[in-house]
C-alpha cells in the first residue's frame, strides 16, 4: 500500500549489502600487518639462529612482492593498494616456509606466482581460492626441488644461554628432522637429534634446522594466542589441525614415523605456522565454526597421509592448498539456520 503523498517519506537510495551487518572498527589494514607484527618475533629468532641470511631472503621476499603487487593492479587498471599490509604478509609468509639457503632469485619467482597468479588472476584481495603463501612455495618446490629441499642451514652453536635446551640437537647437521625420518628411520634420528623431553624442548624453541619460521614453536603459538585473543581468528582451525594430526601420528605412525609420537608430529616441520597463519586465512577457510573444525581435521588428516605415503617428509603446504578449494562447500554443509521466517508468515 502506498502511503498518502502528505505522508510519504523523503527520497532515498537504501544500499544493502550482504550480511553479516555488524560493525566493526577493525581494517583489513590493521590485521594485517598485526599479523605481520605477530611474525617478527620468529624472524628475529631465526636470523640469530640461521645468521643474517634469513633476514635478506625475507626483504626480498616482501619487497618482491610489494613490486609485484603494484605492478599486477596497475596493470589490471585496479587501485593501488600496497598500504594494506597484505603483500607484505604474503611475502613474509613465503620467506617463512624457503629453506634459509636458497638463492635470493627464488623469492623473486615465487613474487610472481603467489601475487600476480594466484591472487591477481583470480581477482585480487577477497577472490584467490588458494592461499598465495603456499602457492608460491609449492611453484617453488616443483620449479627447484633440489635447492628447496637442501638448502638448510645448521643453527649456530656457541650460545650458553641455550646450551641447556640444545643439548639433544647435533647442531652441525643441515637435514631436517623430517627428512631424516623420512628417508633414514627412527634410529638415524634419535641418533641424530636424541630423544626424550629435551629433544620436545629443544624442537619447540626453535633449535633445529628448518625454514626460516617454522622452527620456534613457541613464538608461534604466543603471536598466534594474540591473534584468538584479538579475535582475529579463533581457536578452531589451529586446535583441529594440530589435534588430527597427533592423533593421526598417534594411530597411524607406528614405529616407522616418530614412533607414534603425537608431540614430536606437531612440533617438527611447519604445523605449528600452518595451523595458525596459513590455515586460518580469511579468504581461503571456512567461516562458520563448525566448518572450521572439519576443515582443519582434513587438513590434519591429509598432512599425516603426505608424510606416512607420500614421497615429500612434509605435508602441511599441500594439505592447505588441497582443501582451500574445499572450505565453500564445507560452509555450505553447515550454514547457519535463518532466525527469522519469510515476510508475511509464509512457510
Amino acid at each position: 500500500m502506498q502511503a498518502p503523498e502528505s505522508q510519504s517519506l523523503p527520497h532515498r537510495d537504501w544500499i544493502v549489502s550482504v550480511s553479516p551487518h555488524v560493525k566493526s572498527n577493525e581494517t583489513v589494514a590493521k590485521i594485517m600487518w598485526t599479523v605481520v607484527a605477530c611474525l617478527m618475533p620468529p624472524l628475529f629468532l631465526s636470523v640469530f639462529i640461521f645468521g643474517v641470511q634469513t633476514l635478506i631472503i625475507t626483504a626480498v621476499s616482501v619487497i618482491s612482492c610489494v613490486a609485484v603487487e603494484y605492478v599486477s593492479q596497475k596493470a589490471l587498471k585496479r587501485p593501488v593498494s600496497i598500504m594494506d599490509g597484505s603483500a607484505v604478509l604474503t611475502g613474509v609468509l613465503m620467506a617463512f616456509v624457503i629453506p634459509p639457503g636458497v638463492s635470493i632469485f627464488l623469492p623473486v619467482l615465487g613474487a610472481v606466482m603467489a601475487i600476480y597468479i594466484a591472487k591477481h588472476l583470480f581477482g585480487g584481495l577477497g577472490f584467490n581460492i588458494f592461499n598465495p603463501a603456499l602457492m608460491g612455495r609449492a611453484f617453488l618446490l616443483a620449479t627447484f626441488p633440489v635447492a628447496m629441499t637442501s638448502a638448510w642451514l645448521a643453527p649456530v652453536d656457541g650460545f650458553a644461554i641455550f646450551s641447556y635446551f640444545a643439548s639433544g640437537v647435533d647442531a652441525v647437521s643441515t637435514a631436517t628432522p623430517l627428512a631424516v625420518m623420512k628417508e633414514q628411520g627412527m634410529a638415524k634420528f634419535v641418533e641424530m637429534f636424541g630423544s626424550g623431553t629435551s629433544l620436545y624442548t629443544s624442537f619447540f624453541l626453535g633449535w633445529r634446522p628448518g625454514c626460516i619460521g617454522e622452527t620456534s614453536g613457541l613464538l608461534l603459538v604466543l603471536g598466534g594466542a594474540f591473534l584468538i585473543y584479538k579475535k582475529y581468528i579463533t581457536y578452531h582451525i589451529p586446535v583441529s589441525v594440530l589435534g588430527s594430526i597427533a592423533v593421526f601420528t598417534w594411530i597411524f605412525g607406528g614405529e616407522g614415523w616418530f614412533g607414534g609420537d603425537p608431540i614430536l608430529a606437531v612440533v617438527t616441520g611447519g604445523a605449528i605456522l600452518g595451523a595458525f597463519f596459513m590455515a586460518t586465512d580469511y579468504v581461503t577457510g571456512p567461516s562458520t565454526k563448525t566448518g572450521q573444525v572439519v576443515y582443519g581435521i582434513g587438513i590434519g588428516a591429509l598432512t599425516v597421509i603426505i608424510r606416512l605415503k607420500g614421497g615429500y617428509p612434509e605435508g602441511i603446504c599441500y594439505a592447505i592448498l588441497l582443501m582451500n578449494p574445499l572450505s565453500s562447500v564445507i560452509d555450505g554443509f553447515f550454514k547457519p539456520k535463518r532466525f527469522a521466517g519469510p515476510v508475511g508468515g509464509a512457510k
